[in-house]
């Protein structure tokens, strides 16, 4: 669609504008503006919006999300913090997206609450990282985190917000006291636990389609100064996931790991990638020298937070847990890095590969939570066989989580079975030397394939992360919890403005047709 045919509707969203309505927003259809707003990490879909909007603080982003209620034709806003969505899901066709970092908000700030426990409040579209800088002026930290630490907060608590220390603190949305949400009515609330409850709880996991988060009080506590950054291998994967879960049984007992993860390595050339760059590049690792005739190999990577003042015990503690698990003896490798250096790991190697174009590339992902009682028909099926030696193109992430560190209200949807479940993400990139159109192909049917198997042996996997084209799967993927979601959208978004980039409602209109 072409900007100039766009211009009426632009003209609409600009009188919302007038003088008094506003405090300072800036509405625009620049294509320069446009440009950035169809895109995003997935780089699989392009969606452009009639205008993008710069807030300079939560009351004009309110006035804005009201100017399209109030219309007999709503307009689709989408909150857009880093662009780190995969399928459009920040993304408005014919709407308003909202560039969450821009602004002139307050910074993160510090406190502490009633109780004691000490907080920082956070606008939504303020990045990790920054968060994490504020808060280790005051030698604290946030308590759970994602693995890449340049996305945004109300981007994350929309999904979940997951990383190795999860099955410990939960999930991000765990770890959140309030929120200030904009709800699809234009309304500016407060809600929490104990306040507005429904609308705390639907935004947390909500994929966007109930409130645009403006503010996050967030859970914190003491920032450790140093991290023991443990990676060992196994070639049994029983052994592997019965480790992984052992250790995170351990969560209530002093003598733990404070972060657990793992990947599948599938070939020789996956295990000295961009993920595993802690392992010398001067002595790469060998799979066959592990004894590994040609299988899949799983690595097991941990972490033990410490301070200089318990740097003589960090040792003994680690010995003492790798006493108790069942990797190969050989292939232990350790390094010890400041804490902000591990939480930081992912962006030093997003640079390496800007430096060389090869991080805005298609990534295909596709995030699985797979129960812990299918998993091992999960590794014989996708990990030695539809993936066994056919890829090479990024990490797949395997990891455990305890299921009661997740709070059934909120909205997001894991698998109902058993108290333990994986998630298993494969970060795959279409950056092959060869032809881009045909490797993004071939690994979008490798996704549906792993779908299509799911579904034929009755794995209840559900989707982290989820896209879907209609009504039909999405009711599949939300379960006995559609109804609620339903629900809850009439409630606080009746007229489906916000998120219309999932494609779950249509702005102005009911239900996605299945068609």
């Amino acid at each position: 669609m072409m900007v100039s045919s766009l211009l009426p509707q632009l003209l609409l969203l600009f009188s919302f504008l007038a003088p008094g309505r506003a405090a300072g927003g800036r509405l625009s259809g620049d294509p320069v503006d446009l440009v950035p707003a169809t895109a995003d990490f997935g780089n699989l879909v392009r969606d452009q919006p009639s205008g993008v909007y710069f807030p300079a603080g939560a009351a004009d982003l309110a006035e804005l999300v009201a100017s399209s209620y109030r219309t007999e034709s709503p307009f689709g806003v989408a909150a857009r913090g880093h662009g780190h969505s995969i399928a459009g899901q920040a993304q408005a066709a014919g709407g308003v997206v909202v560039e969450m970092g821009s602004g002139s908000w307050d910074p993160p700030r510090v406190g502490v609450n009633g109780s004691g426990a000490p907080y920082v409040d956070a606008w939504g579209g303020e990045l990790w990282v920054d968060v994490l800088a504020a808060t280790l002026e005051h030698g604290l930290a946030p308590r759970s985190w994602t693995d890449y630490l340049y996305l945004t907060v109300g981007g994350t608590l929309s999904n979940a917000g997951i990383s190795g220390q999860a099955f410990h603190h939960g999930p991000q949305i765990s770890n959140v006291f309030e929120l200030d949400v904009v709800t699809g009515k234009g309304e500016l609330v407060t809600c929490s636990e104990d306040r507005n409850s429904e609308l705390f709880f639907s935004v947390l996991g909500g994929l966007g389609q109930f409130g645009i988060i403006t503010r996050a009080r967030i859970a914190l506590e003491t920032a450790p100064q140093r991290v023991r950054w443990i990676r060992v291998l196994y070639s049994d994967f029983s052994a592997f996931t019965k480790d992984q879960e052992y250790l995170i049984s351990l969560h209530g007992e002093a003598m733990k790991f404070d972060y657990v993860e793992g990947f599948v390595i599938v070939d020789e050339g996956l295990i000295n990638n961009w993920r595993s760059s802690f392992f010398s590049p001067r002595n790469p690792v060998k799979v066959s020298s592990l004894g590994n005739k040609g299988g899949v190999l799983y690595c097991l990577e941990m972490t033990k937070n410490y301070d200089e003042s318990s740097a003589d015990t960090i040792d003994q503690e680690v010995e003492s847990l790798l006493k108790r698990l069942d990797f190969i003896p050989v292939s232990v490798f350790m390094t010890d890095v400041s804490y902000v250096d591990f939480l930081d790991r992912v962006h030093k190697a997003e640079l390496k590969l800007r430096a060389k174009g090869l991080w805005d590339v298609p990534h295909p992902w596709l995030n699985l939570f797979v129960p812990a009682s299918r998993i091992a028909d999960f590794d014989a099926g996708v990990f030695k066989g539809i993936l066994a030696n056919k890829t090479t193109s990024g990490p797949i992430l395997i990891y455990p989580m305890n299921k009661h560190k997740w709070d059934d209200r909120t909205s997001v949807v894991i698998p109902e079975e058993g108290e333990t479940f994986y998630l298993v993400a494969l970060l795959r990139s279409a950056l092959d030397s060869g032809d881009v159109a045909q490797t993004l192909e071939f690994l979008s049917a490798q996704n549906e394939e792993i779908l299509r198997f799911c579904e034929d042996r009755a794995i209840p996997a559900k989707q982290y992360l989820p896209s879907y084209a209609d009504t039909a799967e999405w009711k599949r993927h939300f379960g006995d919890k559609w109804d609620r979601f339903v629900r809850r959208k009439a409630a606080f978004d009746p007229k489906a403005i916000l998120s219309p980039g999932q494609r779950i409602f249509r702005p102005g209109s009911t239900l996605l047709s299945d068609s």
